[in-house]
């Protein structure tokens, strides 16, 4: 037993600071620090609402903007009506003064589009969400609720360019994402397109990235180059395609006319009209149009507006309106033709004379001219319009319409004057009596049959051969004894033309000696006379008879001699 009156000795032992408690402290530390960085670095937090959450995860999936993390996906959830999702995002403090009325959002993940493919790179990294700040921020109101691009941009807001409006009738298969082309080449892309309010329309917007935007001036014209074009015309068969891109998702084309390419620069936002075509585009650069209108009373099939309008195969205009109108009191009905001419086409404005238009058409029309339809391809049945001097035209003058066009008179032409000219020949085709004639040539083609195998005939054919057997023997006797006959008579006329030499002599003689202007004298001198004219027609029917012996049988008018 224990003495309580004697001292206990201390036995505790005193507790030493142990290293390893350096661990949770550092770590308690360690979580501070990450504490502290996290609010520090956490900015606000913001709505996204998609149509769709495909791809997005909560807690994993991020927000960028060129590759650099800005945010993290916290919630996604159903909105009450089930139209849409409806995204969390927290957002790092250094984006917060990007958050504003100008930012856009959309999803990024493999897409394939006609004309491109992009997002291929989320196949292994997954979907993200890309945020575009919008430029700079100026006065834009901060933000924090956004509704989410479904489709990314065309354009991101830090690309140099500019963007410029089009109005167009139609757009045919130009999209979002289109292509917009300078002379082959790819400079900028279609960023939107929207039904205009009266329905008629569309107005499509551009961009145009730097440098290419100083293309684009005051007179610059745009037009579609969608797929493929097929032209039928009258220069034969014409295709167009301007590039693969624009063939699957369409695309814009634009020039400057080179007389324009001194204009002014265009502003952003400028409007231009987007034509259906290259040849529309090309004749808008003419700034002088003048209205012309024609009339035709036939049918005008084959021709529609926008065909070209000719002179002497140039063309000078294009047709702008196709109309048919009825008069309900006589029942007479005719085709309006409105077109209009471009006198740049022809000559440069400063060399046009000071004459008025419609003086100029006055002329034109009492010299003879007149618009006529053309075909301009027989195979599709295209027509075209064309102002031409027509001979022997009725007259005509040219007038100014109510609605301040000038009217200059058409006439048929094309397939309506060659149907017009074979109508008239078939009328006096039908006017010949084919039927009468038949039976008249019937009758005579049996009367010439009748004589040509009847006795009658056979029996003169028979006494015609008679009689030219008959003929031939006694020619060849005559020729065999008319042949000394006409031997000798040149020397018979030979002779007696020595014995009137003789004579001529002998009375010469007589008349010097004894015969004087006796009795015997006269009477000498005539026989002489008829003897010279004797012998001369004697030799004279001696030449006759060597080159014709025929004429002893025929006589000399070539028939045989009446008894």
């Amino acid at each position: 037993m224990t003495d309580p009156s004697q001292p206990v000795a201390d036995t505790r032992r005193v507790r030493r600071f142990q290293l390893i408690w350096l661990i949770p402290v550092v770590a308690v530390l360690v979580a501070g620090f990450l504490a502290y960085q996290a609010i520090a670095q956490r900015g606000p937090t913001i709505t996204l609402t998609f149509r769709t959450a495909d791809g997005l995860k909560a807690g994993t999936t991020k927000v960028r903007h060129k590759a650099v993390d800005l945010g993290t996906v916290d919630t996604i959830q159903l909105s009450d009506d089930l139209s849409h999702v409806i995204v969390q995002v927290k957002m790092q403090r250094t984006a917060t003064a990007e958050l504003t009325e100008k930012a856009r959002f959309w999803v990024v993940r493999p897409r394939l589009n006609a004309g491109n493919i992009s997002g291929l790179d989320t196949l292994l990294s997954g979907a993200y969400i890309e945020m575009d700040p919008g430029g700079s921020h100026g006065e834009a109101e901060a933000k924090r609720e956004f509704k989410g691009l479904e489709e990314p941009p065309a354009v991101r807001s830090d690309e140099p360019g500019q963007s410029y409006t089009l109005r167009a009738g139609r757009i045919g298969g130009i999209t979002s994402g289109s292509p917009v082309l300078y002379r082959d080449i790819a400079v900028g892309e279609v960023l939107r397109w929207e039904l205009a309010p009266d329905g008629l329309g569309f107005t499509v917007t551009i961009f145009v990235r730097d440098p290419y935007n100083r293309f684009v001036r005051v007179g610059t014209h745009f037009w579609d180059t969608s797929g493929i074009g097929l032209d039928l015309g009258a220069n034969g068969v014409q295709l167009r395609l301007e590039s693969l891109q624009a063939l699957l998702s369409g695309g814009i084309s634009f020039d400057t006319n080179p007389d324009a390419r001194q204009t002014d620069l265009s502003p952003p936002g400028a409007e231009f009209h987007l034509y259906r075509d290259e040849s529309a585009a090309s004749a808008a650069g003419f700034r002088q149009r003048l209205p012309f209108v024609t009339r035709f009373e036939g049918s005008v099939r084959g021709l529609a507006e926008g065909a070209p309008v000719e002179v002497f195969g140039i063309q000078i205009g294009t047709v702008t309106g196709v109309k048919l109108e009825f008069d309900p009191s006589n029942g007479a009905a005719h085709v309006n033709v409105a077109f209009e001419v471009q006198p740049e086409r022809i000559m440069p404005p400063d060399r046009m004379g000071t004459d008025s238009p419609l003086s100029v058409a006055q002329t034109m029309v009492r010299r003879g001219v007149r618009m006529q339809l053309h075909t301009a391809n027989y195979l599709t049945g295209q027509l075209f319009l064309g102002m031409d001097y027509v001979p022997g035209a009725k007259p005509a003058e040219a007038s100014l319409t109510a609605s301040g066009a000038m009217y200059v008179p058409g006439v048929s032409g094309g397939l309506d004057s060659l149907t017009a000219n074979l109508t008239d020949l078939t009328q006096k085709l039908s006017r010949i009596p084919f039927d009468q004639i038949g039976a008249d040539l019937q009758t005579t083609l049996q009367g010439i049959s009748a004589v040509a195998n009847g006795n009658d005939l056979k029996q003169s054919m028979q006494s015609l051969a008679t009689t030219l057997a008959s003929t031939r023997d006694l020619v060849r006797k005559l020729d065999t004894g008319a042949t000394p006959l006409l031997k000798n008579l040149p020397e018979m006329a030979q002779s007696l033309q020595a014995t009137l030499d003789k004579t001529a002599k002998l009375v010469g003689s007589a008349e010097s000696s004894y015969f004087g202007s006796s009795q015997v004298k006269r009477d000498v001198e005539r026989l002489l006379v008829q003897l010279s004219d004797t012998a001369r027609s004697v030799r004279l029917l001696a030449d006759y008879i060597n080159q014709h012996p025929e004429a002893l049988i025929q006589g000399r008018s070539g028939k045989s001699s009446e008894r």
